[in-house]
């Protein structure tokens, strides 16, 4: 096996922790009460959590180390958990030893890479915390158009290198997003109709199995793994690098938005429907509803990733339709659009997130759509995501996610600065989707929150669900792994 060297700028956030140069020392842990895979109260003796940070070169964090407290926290502050302890990998080795620790005690335990998980799954009560954010870095060969990514990168970091070279994959649409929980749940952005999901353009993963064997997972190696991965979620094991395809493509976009005043909302949306289907694939258009100061708005963002001169000709109706408030639309990097909302959705907010796949959009959908947006409060938004193009590329089976039919996704999202109301606010929000669900048809599962049941989870994933059933049983069949968008080892 060819060795990777992985280069790239680190964050400042994983250059804080005191990684050593060969082993973390811990010495007089007194027991540590935690919770087991099956929910129980159990104990785990200082003896092994010594054992544990003995043999790993990143630290372990107990309640009252030092940085115990803001390394637990996650992007989404609706969900506070408190770890028995957390293991900060620095790379394979330290995940290995962690999964075994795991695996010895049967504890209950979360994936840590990026943090983003909507339903607060990327850290757990009581439990063990893999954490991969100090495994940092990302290599692109331009020869080859590959990149090379370390589990714990962030999209933003994906983006930066590749773009050094004219090269691009799909990236999602926020930089501080992980790049492995994205592509492990499919991988939608503003590049996927051109060059597809995410995980359509993983051509290999590392991953450390239940186990504790360390695999390849790719065409050729253990290719039911692979499969699986790829919109499989974390199911399976904790991944630890990720190889990626990449493109040819100018890193100057033709980027930004048009707003429309909310009046508005019913006949651009109808256009909107009637144009997005069929638009080239080089062009990525995602509506959303939301409140300015001055009153509720429809804004279309625009990222058009080819020739910009046919860009400026195919916008130009859109641009023109009705009486946009305003329009920002320009050349500008690639990488800069991909930063847009990255303060409006910065960490240590309160989010909550209800989602599903369009099908089709019938006038009485987008009716629907915008007279239950007027109704609710300014600290709602509703989206879309713009799907099709090469998304359809590959068939249903050819990989873990399903949902190829997709034209939109649909979200509606609401971001609060404290909980204050959190419960009552939430409350709206589920009845609010209610109204909405008859529309869509599964679910991304990046998107999904906390009230799914495993009941949605077979649903959506359709006739790949009892393929990956018969994988996880496979690779991990007491479920160690179950703190994702989970899939049982076994048929209830």
């Amino acid at each position: 096996m060819q060795r990777r060297h992985f280069v790239g700028s680190a964050l400042a956030l994983a250059a804080t922790w005191p990684l050593r140069g060969s082993t973390s020392v811990l010495k007089g842990v007194g027991d540590v009460p935690a919770r087991s895979l099956a929910g129980g109260e159990i104990v785990l003796p200082g003896s092994t959590i010594e054992a544990l940070a003995a043999s790993l070169r990143g630290e372990v964090l107990l309640a009252g180390s030092q940085d115990y407290d803001s390394t637990r926290r996650v992007w989404n502050a609706s969900f506070d958990k408190k770890p028995a302890l957390i293991a900060l990998c620095t790379g394979a080795a330290d995940v290995q030893q962690a999964v075994a620790f795991a695996r010895e005690h049967q504890l209950l335990t979360a994936v840590r890479a990026g943090g983003h998980s909507l339903s607060g799954k990327s850290s757990c009560d009581g439990g063990l915390v893999i954490d991969l954010q100090a495994m940092q870095g990302v290599r692109v060969d331009p020869e080859t158009r590959r990149a090379y990514l370390e589990s714990g990168s962030l999209l933003g970091q994906l983006d930066h290198e590749c773009a050094a070279f004219r090269l691009a994959t799909t990236a999602g649409t926020v930089s501080h997003t992980g790049a492995a929980g994205l592509t492990l749940g499919g991988g939608l952005g503003r590049l996927g109709r051109r060059f597809g999901l995410a995980c359509d353009n993983a051509a290999s993963f590392d991953i450390v199995t239940a186990d504790g064997r360390f695999l390849r997972a790719n065409d050729k190696e253990n290719p039911d793994l692979y499969w699986g991965l790829r919109g499989g979620g974390g199911n399976f094991g904790v991944v630890t690098s990720i190889e990626y395809r990449l493109h040819d493509m100018d890193p100057v976009i033709l980027g930004g938005s048009i707003v429309w005043p909310v009046a508005q909302a019913r006949d651009v949306l109808r256009y909107y429907r009637d144009i997005a289907p069929d638009a080239p694939d080089v062009v990525n258009l995602a509506p959303a509803l939301y409140s300015e100061p001055d009153g509720q708005v429809l804004q279309i963002e625009v990222c058009w990733s080819g020739d910009r001169a046919q860009g400026e000709a195919w916008l130009k109706k859109l641009r023109a339709f009705g009486k946009p408030a305003r329009d920002d639309i320009a050349p500008m990097p690639y990488v800069a659009i991909q930063i847009g909302a990255d303060e409006l959705l910065a960490s240590g907010k309160y989010y909550y997130m209800k989602s599903g796949m369009l099908t089709q959009l019938k006038d009485d959908g987008i009716d629907l759509l915008i007279d239950s947006y007027k109704r609710m409060p300014d600290w709602y938004l509703l989206f879309f995501d713009h799907c099709g193009g090469a998304y359809r590329h590959l068939a249903p089976a050819a990989t873990a996610f399903p949902n190829r039919d997709m034209l939109f996704t649909l979200g509606t999202l609401s971001i609060w600065p404290t909980k204050d109301g959190i419960e009552e606010n939430t409350a709206k929000m589920r009845a609010n989707w209610h109204e909405l669900s008859p529309l869509t048809k599964g679910f991304y599962t990046n998107y999904v929150d906390s009230d799914v049941t495993m009941a949605g989870y077979r649903e959506n994933y359709g006739t790949n669900f009892e393929r990956l059933v018969a994988l996880k049983a496979k690779y991990d069949p007491n479920n160690l792994f179950r703190l994702n968008a989970n899939v049982p080892p076994k048929l209830g």
